[in-house]
C-alpha cells in the first residue's frame, strides 16, 4: 500500500511541535490513529520502523516530537523530573492536532511509547479519554499518576525481562493497575532480554503489536 510520508507542525506552549505523518493512501476513509513517542535518547529511528508497518496495514501514524517543546536532545533523570508534566500537555496538544486530521477517525486514537515515550503514553492514557489503546516498550505507568488516574484502556506491555534501565518489575506493576481496574491487557516479558530489543525479538514485537491494534482499533 503506498504511503504518504510528510513532517507536519502544530503549536503547544508557544512553540512549534514537529510531527512525522505516516498515512496510506486510502481516499475518502478515516483511518485508526497512532501516535508514536521515542526514549529519552530522543531518537525517532525506533518508532519510524513501527510507524511504517501500521502505515503500510491502513493506520495514520504520528511520530512526535515532543521534545521540541523543551528544546531537549536527550534526557536525563533531572530532565525527565522536571519536563515531563510540559511533554504531557504537549502529547495532549498532539492527540487535539491528529484528532481533527481529514483522514483520522477520532474515535480510534492510540499512543505507542518507547521507554520515557511509554511512561508519557500511560500517563496520559490514565487522564484522557480520547485514547483507546496503548503500546508500551520497555516503560511503565508513574506510581504517582494513582492520585490523577481517572481511567485506563486496553494496553499492550511488552519487557524485556533483563532491563537494568527500567526494570521488569515496572511492567508487573502496570499489570497490577489493569488487573485491579478489570481492564484487557496483553503481556510479552522476554528472558533475558535488556533495554531495547534484538532483531528476533523486534520481529515478535512488532507482530504483536500490529494484532493489538488492529484488535481495538480496527475491529
Amino acid at each position: 500500500m503506498p504511503i504518504s510520508r510528510s513532517e507536519l507542525t502544530f503549536e503547544s506552549g508557544g512553540k512549534l511541535i514537529r510531527i512525522d505523518s505516516f498515512v496510506p493512501a486510502l481516499n475518502g476513509h478515516r483511518l485508526p490513529a497512532v501516535i508514536g513517542l521515542h526514549g529519552s535518547g530522543g531518537g525517532h529511528g525506533l518508532v519510524a520502523d513501527p510507524a511504517s508497518l501500521l502505515a503500510e496495514q491502513g493506520f495514520a501514524v504520528y511520530v512526535l516530537h515532543y521534545f521540541d517543546r523543551t528544546g531537549t536532545q536527550s534526557a536525563d533523570r533531572q530532565t525527565i523530573f522536571r519536563n515531563f508534566p510540559v511533554w504531557m500537555k504537549t502529547l495532549w496538544d498532539a492527540i487535539s492536532f491528529v484528532e481533527k486530521r481529514a483522514e483520522v477517525d477520532p474515535e480510534r486514537i492510540a499512543l505507542l511509547g518507547f521507554s520515557l515515550g511509554a511512561y508519557l503514553s500511560l500517563s496520559n492514557a490514565a487522564i484522557d479519554s480520547r485514547v483507546r489503546a496503548v503500546v508500551e516498550f520497555f516503560g511503565g505507568l508513574p506510581k504517582e499518576m494513582k492520585i490523577f488516574m481517572r481511567r485506563l484502556c486496553p494496553v499492550l506491555i511488552l519487557h524485556g525481562e533483563s532491563d537494568e534501565t527500567v526494570p521488569v518489575a515496572e511492567a508487573y506493576h502496570l499489570q497490577e493497575v489493569l488487573q485491579r481496574k478489570n481492564m484487557h491487557y496483553e503481556m510479552k516479558i522476554y528472558p533475558g532480554v535488556g533495554h531495547g530489543f534484538n532483531a528476533e525479538v523486534w520481529q515478535d514485537a512488532k507482530r504483536r503489536t500490529l494484532a493489538f491494534l488492529q484488535q481495538h482499533l480496527q475491529g
